[in-house]
């Protein structure tokens, strides 16, 4: 049990997912501080969980109180810089549910400062990127001086949340992403497409844009990395048409535009977090030989429920200072402190 001396902030609590976490903290016993920006939404989730109610925005930062900020409100290339530097000069840890790229890459180059400050940073506590992360540096760990890593994932019956439609907008206009030779390089939308032998059955997966491009190379030190997504012939269809309108997505009131329409109001019901599953898979190589993995897990939304809960614990009872993936900081086995996690 995390004592009053570390108290702890979601910020974002009534969003979608900042309300699953919430509750899963509230159920372990934690009573954390619920923050956003609107206390007419805030309050009423605080006052039934028995947690503090703070509302600020992101211009007027108020952390009075608490050792650990888990940051919840996206997008977060929007949202995570103000934190960040809240949390540093507060002196603050500050954790993330981010997937974008840009967002690990600007954190990360923080080590040092965060180090000096006696600070841990570490964004995508939840299923962006835990499983994926870990899931590299187990590969990584069966194959050393591999030079590719590939990573795919299935999600099984589970549906977006309102921020996570918002998110992928916000971002839309970058379109794809691979690293090559140590760098990110920006692709066009289902830039390769190919077959994926998850446990499940085989799927045709398409590259997508997934944190992993970020942080797999800081966990691993591998310097060619792809991330695939399961997708359909309609959906692969659809986005290889929706990369010829990136020019015109580059108009951010444009993007505003598609994000209140596009945005649904809640993500998977209940039925679906607790029956939902994900599956992956996982391969490195070094040109002569390969590895492969496969990892289940629950439903996403769930999965990050957990996962963000057990990171918060986790740094809280003593972490290293300094900028870091999940897997860097916390270990490849931290996703088999999520139950219903299966490796093969």
């Amino acid at each position: 049990m995390i004592s009053r001396m570390q108290q702890w902030m979601i910020y974002g609590a009534n969003g979608y997912t900042g309300e699953l976490i919430a509750r899963e903290a509230a159920r372990r016993g934690h009573r954390p501080i619920l923050a956003g920006r609107d206390a007419a939404k805030i309050e009423p989730l605080a006052r039934e969980l028995g947690c503090e109610a703070r509302a600020f925005g992101l211009d007027h930062v108020d952390l009075g109180g608490a050792a650990l900020i888990l940051h919840c409100a996206g997008p977060f290339s929007i949202t995570s810089a103000p934190m960040v530097e809240a949390c540093l000069r507060a002196g603050a840890h500050y954790l993330d549910i981010t997937g974008e790229i840009a967002v690990f890459e600007s954190i990360i180059e923080r080590h040092a400062e965060a180090f000096a400050r006696g600070v841990t940073l570490l964004p995508g506590v939840g299923f962006d990127v835990v499983p994926t992360d870990c899931l590299a540096a187990m590969l990584a760990g069966r194959l050393p001086g591999a030079t590719e890593l590939v990573l795919a994932f299935y999600a099984k019956g589970s549906a977006l949340s309102r921020g996570t439609t918002r998110t992928m907008i916000e971002s839309i206009h970058e379109g794809g992403a691979i690293r090559r030779d140590g760098r990110i390089v920006r692709v066009p939308f289902a830039y390769d497409v190919r077959t994926i032998p998850f446990t499940c059955g085989q799927r045709t997966a398409i590259t997508i844009p997934w944190g992993d491009v970020a942080t797999a190379f800081h966990t691993t030190g591998i310097p060619n990395i792809r991330v695939y997504n399961a997708a359909s012939p309609k959906a692969i269809a659809s986005m290889r048409r929706l990369d010829s309108l990136r020019p015109l997505l580059s108009f951010r009131p444009l993007r505003r535009l598609l994000q209140r329409i596009a945005a649904p109001r809640g993500g998977p019901d209940e039925q679906k977090r607790v029956h939902g599953r994900t599956y992956l898979w996982g391969e490195v190589s070094n040109g002569s030989e390969s590895r492969s993995m496969t990892m289940t897990t629950p439903e996403g939304y769930a999965f990050t429920a957990v996962s963000a809960v057990n990171a918060a614990e986790r740094v809280l009872a003593g972490a290293r200072p300094g900028a870091f993936t999940p897997a860097a900081l916390l270990g490849p086995e931290f996703v088999s402190t999520i139950p219903g996690v299966l490796f093969t």
